[in-house]
């Protein structure tokens, strides 16, 4: 889990200095180098270039929907509809990401982002854990779906075991 945390803040700290340098008003020399011990080197394009390289692809969109999978499971077990909601936002938002930078997996992420997810919005207004954990079985099978369909079956999600994260409803 650390390693997930760390590689989804590392993409936040990466997009901020990207950010930072492209709506810098200081545009007299745009290779001048930012970032912690200026790593990230060259004219504005190349710059652009190696945050892109960080991006990578889909992969990344996967890492954190991966953490929000988990945490969204766990918090519906420990009725934290609020959470819930919190971590279905995200993964929308990590796979809406994602599939901006890789658009040809958009075909098979289409049933799970048109109806999988608003399922899920509902089973999580209707805070009720029964439904929930049925909403959430057929969730986990749309996840699975669509990893055939991209002809990576091996990525084989399940419904988790064992939580690793801190986060508890009080």
């Amino acid at each position: 889990m650390h390693s997930s945390i760390h590689r989804i803040a590392i993409i936040f700290l990466v997009t901020f200095f990207a950010m930072y340098t492209i709506s810098s008003c200081q545009r007299v020399d745009d290779t001048e180098p930012v970032g912690s011990q200026d790593w990230l080197t060259g004219d504005t394009r190349q710059k652009l270039e190696t945050i892109t390289d960080h991006l990578r692809g889909f992969d990344m969109a996967m890492v954190e929907t991966g953490f929000r999978y988990s945490e969204l499971y766990w918090a519906g077990q420990d009725g934290n509809w609020d959470y819930a909601r919190y971590q279905i936002e995200k993964i929308a938002l990590a796979l809406d990401r994602g599939l901006e930078r890789r658009p040809a997996r958009a075909a098979s992420a289409q049933p799970f982002v048109n109806y999988s997810i608003p399922e899920m919005e509902e089973a999580i207004e209707a805070e009720d854990q029964e439904v929930f954990l049925q909403t959430f079985e057929l969730f986990t099978r749309s996840c699975n779906a669509c990893h055939a369909a991209e002809s990576v079956p091996h990525f084989n999600v399940k419904i988790p075991e064992a939580r690793q994260s801190p986060i508890r409803l009080d």
